[in-house]
């Protein structure tokens, strides 16, 4: 099959290699300069201009996995066979007049929820063009905080010798290096929370029953990983406008417009977000430098007039005996089984917190990252799997780095169903982000 003409004339990249395994030169020769710098917004907006097309797009993406990849190990396998037949889908769509608010993004998708997926549908008919499967846990390891391929286990973009979290490890890598704008997830425990707070990338759980739940429990909801919060935006956008089980709108935009992805309100009478803050929620044991970065960002997003803060004290139960025995619940387990009444003690106490609240924020890991042979004692998902067994909806987003050069994650937790007010925070506070990795400071 030859080459397609592209938008400015001539052809575009060449022959790909046999199977899904591997690419050569499709668009990279030519090199998209900047592209990895730039979120899924700003590349849809681009291809949907014609300055590029979702070939060349897709092309460079995969021609730069290739390459970065070796080292980093944030995919699995890469589909430029599949990718490349969705991006022209992509090219011959926009032709037809279609607008679509993702048209030629290069999508990231967790190993573990695949192309079949139902986020992954609906992205797709957004015009996201999958590129390849992102790396999650292999065999052998109770902890689930890393990535596993056949090169070896997936590196953490800002220090190799560190994990990058789990279990959506490849997509919070391939993230934070810039091989994607956008990758999917799934968030069972903490699995998209804390390898976005390691990577100092954002990243989204939904609220529980959102999407198709993956687990009888329902304790696994969706999610993904991006470097802005306009893209989580659009995300939200792609979820609720493009089903897949009908066409998707075409010919004009769909009148949605970021903050207010799901059509409500974000400040409420005209006040501010107001927050709680937790550096434990009753019972972690949060490393106090861990504890001071976050609260620093929840600070300066204050002064930013992002929210205002209050002296209420949050206290839930410690979650890990539920959790586990819903993970693995007896074979006559009753419908809405809740060991030790734990599940319906923390709905209970968030009810009473978003009574007068809109947000809980915490650190989102007690501890810096691990290495790769493991957390040993210390539980990175004390602070976030309470609220996969309550299903509220909550976002990881960088909040800064201790004096030793750690990275470190600000959890934001809101009332179910408004994914909203947390992008409107992260949004505010965008411009305050520092992902690059300071000089550690000692003494």
């Amino acid at each position: 099959m030859p080459s397609p003409p592209n938008r400015r004339g001539g052809t575009t990249g060449g022959a790909l290699d046999g199977g899904d395994g591997g690419v050569s030169g499709v668009g990279g020769d030519k090199g998209l300069g900047g592209l990895e710098a730039l979120g899924a917004v700003r590349i849809a907006a681009l291809v949907r201009e014609g300055i590029w097309s979702a070939w060349e797009v897709t092309g460079d993406a995969l021609a730069r996995i290739r390459v970065a990849d070796e080292e980093l190990r944030a995919f699995r396998e890469l589909w430029p066979r599949a990718a490349r037949a969705a991006a022209l889908e992509v090219d011959r769509r926009l032709r037809a007049g279609q607008y679509l608010p993702l048209a030629g993004v290069p999508l990231g998708v967790k190993a573990s929820e695949g192309r079949d997926a139902e986020q992954t549908r609906r992205l797709v008919a957004a015009g996201c063009v999958p590129v390849g499967a992102t790396a999650v846990p292999g065999p052998g390891t109770a902890w689930q905080t890393w990535g596993h391929t056949d090169r070896g286990p997936t590196r953490n973009p800002h220090d190799p010798t560190w994990s990058p979290g789990g279990s959506s490890a490849g997509s919070a890598a391939a993230v934070a290096a810039g091989l994607v704008p956008l990758a999917t997830g799934s968030d069972g425990a903490g699995s998209v929370r804390i390898p976005a707070a390691w990577c100092a990338v954002l990243g989204l759980k939904l609220t529980t029953g959102r999407l198709p739940a993956r687990d009888r429990a329902g304790l696994t909801a969706p999610g993904a990983l991006a470097r802005h919060p306009a893209d989580l935006a659009a995300y939200l956008d792609a979820l609720r406008v493009f089903p897949p089980d009908r066409s998707p709108p075409g010919l004009s935009p769909p009148g949605l417009s970021w903050p207010v992805p799901d059509g409500e309100g974000v400040a409420r009478g005209g006040r501010p977000l107001r927050v709680a803050w937790s550096s434990t929620l009753g019972f972690a044991r949060t490393d106090a430098p861990i504890a001071a970065a976050a609260r620093a960002h929840l600070d300066r997003l204050a002064a930013a007039g992002a929210l205002v803060t209050t002296g209420a004290t949050v206290d839930l139960p410690d979650p890990q005996a539920c959790w586990l025995a819903l993970r693995r619940p007896p074979t006559h387990a009753p419908p809405g089984w809740d060991p030790g009444g734990t599940r319906a003690a923390s709905q209970r106490a968030l009810a009473v917190l978003f009574a007068d609240h809109d947000l809980l924020a915490t650190p989102t890991t007690p501890h810096p990252p691990h290495g790769h042979a493991g957390p040993g004692p210390a539980m990175s998902v004390a602070l976030t799997w309470a609220f996969n067994l309550t299903g509220h909806p909550a976002l990881s987003l960088p909040a800064g780095w201790t004096d030793a050069g750690h990275p470190v994650g600000l959890q934001l937790v809101a009332r179910p169903g408004h994914e909203a007010d947390l992008l409107t925070v992260a949004q505010a506070g965008e411009h305050l982000t520092v992902r690059a990795r300071p000089p550690a400071r000692h003494g």
